[in-house]
């Protein structure tokens, strides 16, 4: 396994000072990463938390950099209420989008509650934001929207799809939308390390782990916020960017929690993959490489390569996937040690 370079993904920095920006699932793990970066960056005119949880949002508005900050606004709401969202994006100008219901297993035994808010939720943001005259909606995606085996997976591909076919819908108006499609975020709210934590703190000494061959892409979640804010630089409209990062085996990080204690298999759950793909073969002809990560371009006519960053090459391989399996990267037990250490 080679050593995997930590990127930043910080370039090219996007221009936020007087802007006004709405962040929907606010309240979560990526939205107040978000939210605190923004602030510590930038001079927005407003930074909208937008989220239907009321205590998280009374906690969010009583953290230290949070209260009392002239920016910061919280409004209460649900991506699955259009004329919620459309009075929430009144004079906004960009919008991330990081609500969705996002755990596999749920999704497969509550499917008509997935389906509200990752598909109908998305066709309500973008019908809003059209109508409300947004200039720029980032959506966010995961690896397992890439040739997808279970209902969350199936959802957010079909997220993606309202995302890009937004561009089209918006003719001549401003507005454009852009996906960023990243894998597991170390740390963050319901990933394996906080579950693994928990799992030792309770006493467990064998760590459950689904598949020996499991093997997973990893992001921290500041890299996730840093990704997303270079993506309002480079999106022209219709794009999926993908981030270069590294794999890791999830025996590998049992073993480093839990070390001299061989990890207890339980199996594959509902819709689990062994591997997971952030590209599938059959989206490498539209797929160009920037340098520190790739950008998928849709097959709409309304797109074209002209305008491009000048780093991107196309990919030139119609066999070209990336996979977890796959990659050149690899967390090497050093590496994985320093991430255990900086996550929370």
């Amino acid at each position: 396994m080679t050593n995997a370079k930590r990127r930043d993904f910080r370039a090219p920095e996007p221009q936020l000072d007087g802007k006004s920006i709405l962040v929907t699932g606010g309240t979560g793990s990526f939205g107040r990463r978000f939210v605190r970066t923004v602030l510590d960056r930038y001079k927005p005119e407003r930074l909208i938390v937008f989220s239907r949880d009321e205590l998280k949002q009374f906690e969010m508005q009583h953290e230290p950099g949070f209260e009392g900050h002239p920016a910061l606004r919280f409004f209460l709401g649900d991506v699955r209420d259009d004329g919620r969202l459309e009075m929430a994006l009144r004079d906004v100008d960009i919008v991330v989008h990081a609500a969705a219901l996002k755990q596999i297993t749920a999704a497969e035994y509550n499917p008509f509650e997935c389906i509200r808010t990752n598909v109908h939720g998305a066709e309500n943001l973008v019908r809003a934001a059209l109508r409300a005259g947004v200039r720029q909606v980032v959506a966010l995606s995961t690896d397992k929207a890439a040739n997808p085996i279970n209902l969350y997976g199936a959802s957010k591909l079909a997220s993606d799809k309202i995302f890009i076919a937004g561009n089209n819908l918006a003719g001549v108006a401003p507005t454009r939308f852009g996906v960023v499609r990243y894998g597991n975020v170390i740390g963050s709210r319901g990933s394996v390390v906080p579950f693994f934590r928990k799992l030792l703190a309770d006493g467990v000494t064998a760590l459950p782990v689904t598949d020996e061959r499991m093997t997973r892409f990893w992001i921290t979640l500041q890299q996730g916020v840093d990704l997303v804010l270079s993506t309002l630089v480079l999106m022209r409209g219709g794009e999926i960017f993908v981030p270069k990062i590294p794999s890791m085996r999830v025996i590998d990080l049992a073993a480093l929690m839990s070390p001299g204690t061989a990890p207890r298999f339980i199996g594959i759950r509902p819709g689990e993959k062994v591997h997971e793909a952030l590209i599938a073969e059959e989206e490498a002809r539209n797929t160009y490489d920037l340098g520190d990560r790739y950008v998928i371009a849709p097959s709409f006519r309304f797109w074209s390569a002209d305008g491009l960053d000048p780093r991107a090459r196309p990919i030139g391989d119609e066999s070209f996937s990336y996979m977890s399996n796959n990659n050149s990267e690899w967390l090497s037990k050093g590496e994985l040690e320093a991430l255990l250490a900086e996550t929370p």
